[in-house]
Order: structure tokens, then sequence, then C-alpha cells
């Protein structure tokens, strides 16, 4: 049952979109419950993609105005 770092990270990355099987996410409780290093890395982990799932892209207005600032502070 003992899983490695690296296929830790794997389950973990995994799990972050839903496509890591039961048997998987146990594994990996189990693991993080032991390695400290790997439960660390698991919760920023969560926290990166909650703040990833709020990111909007800029409309093309946006985009085109801060162009031409960006042009005009480097005249």
């Amino acid at each position: 049952m003992k899983i490695s770092h690296e296929e830790a990270l794997h389950i973990c990355d995994k799990a972050q979109y839903n496509e890591a099987s039961k048997w998987e996410v146990f594994k990996l409780k189990f693991h993080t419950f032991f390695c400290k290093t790997c439960a660390k890395h698991s919760k920023k982990n969560t926290v990166l993609s909650g703040l990833c799932s709020n990111l909007h892209a800029l409309d093309e207005s946006t985009k085109e105005a801060m162009k031409k600032a960006l042009e005009k502070e480097q005249l």
C-alpha cells in the first residue's frame, strides 16, 4: 500500500481535476497522513487550483486600452 512521493504527487494532481479513483484518493490520504511534505504540497495545490478557477480573461477592449497605455509609457 506504500506509494512513492512521485506517485502521491501524480494522484494529487489527478484528484484536483476529479480524475483520481476512490482507491487512489485513499492511498494519497494514507500517504499524506505520514508524509508532511506531500501533505503540504497537496494543500498548496488545492489552494492554487481554487485561485486559478477564479481567473477571468480580459475582453478585447480592455486589452487594447492596456496596450495603448503601455505604448504611451514607453515613449
